[in-house]
């Protein structure tokens, strides 16, 4: 499975477009990470790796204004620190 069809398969998340295969990784990773389950995350860290995932989330997580819930930012700031 690529990224594209991860995104089709949980078309529910992305309910802002649909331009499923126009979004890009830093636009899936965010919502999977605010938005999905459990399994949709292990399922993101598989399709791009754990270091991909951390480096994009990171990077977006350091700007002036963000679009993460206060708790995913804690939670997964901690989750990367340690795993990836």
């Amino acid at each position: 499975m690529n990224i594209h069809e991860f995104v089709h398969s949980r078309k529910h998340l992305f309910w802002s477009t649909k331009n499923y295969n126009g979004l890009n990784n830093e636009a899936i990773v965010e919502t999977i990470l605010n938005y999905g389950d459990w399994e949709d995350v292990l399922t993101l860290i598989h399709i791009l790796g754990i270091a991909e995932v951390a480096r994009i989330f990171r990077a977006e997580t350091n700007r002036p204004r963000v679009n993460y819930n206060k708790r995913i930012v804690h939670y997964f700031s901690l989750f990367f620190q340690k795993y990836a």
